[in-house]
């Protein structure tokens, strides 16, 4: 006999939450995962349009870090609510692709990826490499405590000394790069999980996609380049 609706709500304990029940289902975190980059997806223009104001240059780049910390409540809100949504985001993806894992615990005899692409394969590889450049990049340039000559205040001089450096621009555009795979399916799958993906807004969905991670991805790019190039000044 079917099982009816009544019967499915009486195997869920009483005492859980919706949230609870939405994050142990498979549909459930993948919405979590979009929601909470949405919320990363916005972080990451928002930031890329701060760090672009070095080419204005010391002042404008030195005035909106000092913007930022105008109201430390609000300051701390806003870097609660995003490593809320990294852990999230970071939690739910790799519990994810455990389970693809286990669901088929033997490889293909023969892949041929011809459905998929290098990012949407490369993507937990692509987001754990971000996480960890995401730590270094806040212990050297946010903190200091990575970098050469860090002063407090000073972001046009941090980042001219961190990008004079071969390794520091090295470091940086790997990391660029692998955000601009991560975006490319991240942002398409957004869509997707969200429920606001069709057959006739598919592919506009990819281009955006696609466009959106290339812009983002060159738009961090120019700036250890335009460092080492010796297209803005020197420290």
């Amino acid at each position: 006999m079917a099982t009816t609706a009544k019967d499915l709500s009486a195997l869920v304990p009483r005492h859980a939450s919706r949230l609870g029940i939405l994050w142990r289902s498979t549909v459930g975190k993948k919405a979590l995962m979009a929601v909470t980059g949405v919320l990363l997806f916005l972080y990451v223009i928002a930031h890329m349009l701060g760090n672009l104001q070095l080419f204005v240059g010391p002042a404008a780049i030195n005035g909106y870090a000092r913007l930022l910390r105008v109201s430390p409540p609000l300051l701390f809100t806003a870097r609660l609510v995003l490593l809320v949504a990294v852990l999230v985001h970071v939690l739910a993806g790799v519990q994810l692709w455990f389970r693809a894992r286990q669901a088929r615990p033997v490889g293909y005899a023969t892949y041929r990826p011809e459905s998929s692409s290098l990012a949407s394969r490369t993507m937990i590889w692509s987001g754990l490499l971000i996480l960890a450049f995401v730590v270094y990049h806040v212990l050297d340039l946010t903190l200091g405590v990575v970098h050469p000559d860090f002063r407090e205040g000073e972001v046009f001089h941090n980042v001219l000394v961190r990008f004079g450096q071969v390794s520091g621009v090295i470091i940086y555009l790997v990391a660029m790069t692998a955000l601009g795979f991560h975006l490319w399916h991240g942002v398409y799958s957004m869509f997707q999980s969200l429920g606001l993906s069709s057959r006739r807004v598919l592919h506009p969905i990819r281009r955006f996609a696609a466009g959106a991670a290339v812009v983002l991805a060159l738009g961090f790019a120019s700036i250890p380049l335009a460092v080492i190039l010796g297209l803005v000044g020197s420290p």
